[in-house]
């Protein structure tokens, strides 16, 4: 009898095929209460690799670091009604503490634009206080009725942006400055994504904003996964809170505020859009681990070799880890780490010994290869670099391909139950036909120009629709 897969092919049923992924990986396990997850360390590498590189890119913006509390008063939400309806139904709500009832309840943050309105109004006096650029990393909860891993859980972890500015304009640039130069760089610089950048629809955006800029990547199974969100939130929730600022003419104006996310739900992008039916595929600039050498045998001078190559490969600056547990069979780790998607693996026995050359096996373009030892050190960088765009090129290609411009809403749906996007202008679709494309479970991801770019309003002429069922 053939031998059984370890994943279930992605061709067979892709949602078990993420799954298997996810808990083969070692990625993350269910937690104890429906919906939240233990984020194991493999997965948890990947999340400091991408919280590292963000929080390089956010502060960059000349945004600061902060902390706001987990529990925020049930009288806060109350403040912006637009808010609190979209929130309402995924809120938990704490009720009891210390053995008695509180006197308020308060809810758990699903996010932290009302209790950083409170400290906006008190630290913002004067125009000199503005801009105020404020960002946390935190978790986050938001009750799921169909939870899945990464996706969709009822606990994730994130970050959060919250910035004050003294004019519209300033706010609006702000907005777009992290959609494009923090989320979009570094979804296509490092996480190897391809990502279209647009505008949500008023149905879509988020609530409490008068803008919404999105980022949507397409998966392995044509699905679309919304990969983060820059919020130009108007003066809403200042005029709910009263944060308020004394201008360089002596008048009290209302600030301008933004709003914006990313969260753990990139690592679950990471697989849809990366993975294969052998495991993940780790992008060389993420990976926490880009090079693993591995003895493939209990043999004291392969041992020395294997060790001696992770040194030297340390010392070029690349991040490696030597496996050489040689009580385990050889065969079996190496399917953990094609399972893990380590970029790079340098395979040594006694034979290439003799040979002065180890197997290299690249994980992203497949395919085996000896080289000489000697010039590993010099020959990796170029090839995780040129494996790193072909991530990028094939996500790039993925989306292009199973992309159809259309002309109706039953072309659309069509398009998108089969798999694909759709493009269809936005002054065909309208609210009733985003409203029809919701009917069959499919959604208008965002809004674009006619040549690719992000509207400067909702109703722009020419604008198109983006239409695809989502994660």
């Amino acid at each position: 009898m053939p031998k059984a897969p370890v994943l279930t092919p992605q061709a067979e049923d892709f949602p078990r095929w993420y799954q298997d992924i996810v808990a083969k990986a070692e990625l993350a396990d269910n937690g104890p209460v429906r919906g939240t997850m233990v984020i194991r360390p493999y997965g948890y590498g990947l999340w400091e690799r991408m919280q590292q590189d963000m929080d390089a890119r956010i502060k960059e913006t000349g945004t600061q670091n902060a902390y706001f509390p987990l529990l925020i008063p049930q009288s806060y939400l109350t403040k912006e009604a637009d808010h609190v309806e979209g929130f309402a139904p995924e809120l938990a709500v704490v009720t009891h503490g210390g053995g008695k009832e509180l006197e308020e309840p308060a809810v758990v943050r699903p996010t932290s634009e009302m209790i950083v309105n409170d400290y906006f109004a008190k630290w913002i006096q004067s125009y000199r206080d503005l801009p105020l650029l404020i960002n946390q990393w935190a978790n986050v909860v938001r009750w799921e009725l169909r939870p899945r891993l990464f996706l969709r859980t009822t606990e994730f972890l994130w970050q959060e942006g919250h910035t004050a500015h003294a004019t519209y304009e300033e706010a609006r640039d702000f907005a777009a400055r992290i959609h494009r130069h923090v989320y979009a760089d570094f979804m296509e610089n490092v996480l190897a994504m391809d990502v279209v950048l647009g505008r949500k629809t008023p149905k879509e955006r988020f609530a409490g904003a008068v803008n919404t800029l999105t980022l949507e990547g397409m998966m392995g199974d044509g699905k679309a996964l919304q990969m983060g969100t820059s919020h130009e939130l108007g003066q809403n929730f200042a005029k709910a809170f009263h944060t308020q600022y004394l201008s360089k003419e002596g008048k009290q104006e209302l600030v301008w505020q933004t709003s914006w996310g990313s969260t753990t739900r990139m690592i679950g992008a990471l697989v849809m859009m990366h993975g294969d039916d052998n495991g993940l595929r780790v992008p060389p600039r993420l990976a926490p681990t880009q090079v693993v050498v591995l003895a493939v045998k209990d043999d004291a001078a392969v041992l020395a070799k294997v060790r001696e190559i992770g040194a030297s490969l340390k010392a070029a600056g690349i991040r490696v880890h030597v496996d050489d547990r040689t009580d385990t069979p050889f065969g079996r780790r190496a399917v953990d780490w094609e399972l893990k998607g380590v970029p790079v693996r340098v395979e040594v026995g006694p034979r290439d010994l003799e040979n002065g050359t180890a197997m290299l096996a690249r994980r992203i373009p497949g395919g085996k290869e000896p080289v000489a030892i000697d010039g590993l050190a010099a020959l990796l960088p170029g090839v995780l670099e040129a494996d790193q765009a072909l991530l990028l090129k094939q996500s790039r290609e993925r989306r292009v391909s199973r992309t159809s411009d259309v002309t109706t809403v039953d072309e659309a749906v069509e398009a998108a139950t089969a798999g694909g996007w759709a493009r269809i202008p936005w002054a065909t679709l309208g609210e009733a036909g985003e409203a029809k494309l919701a009917e069959h479970a499919v959604s208008v991801r965002c809004l674009l120009t006619a040549d690719g770019a992000v509207p400067d309003a909702d109703d722009a002429p020419g604008n198109v629709a983006v239409v695809a069922r989502a994660y």
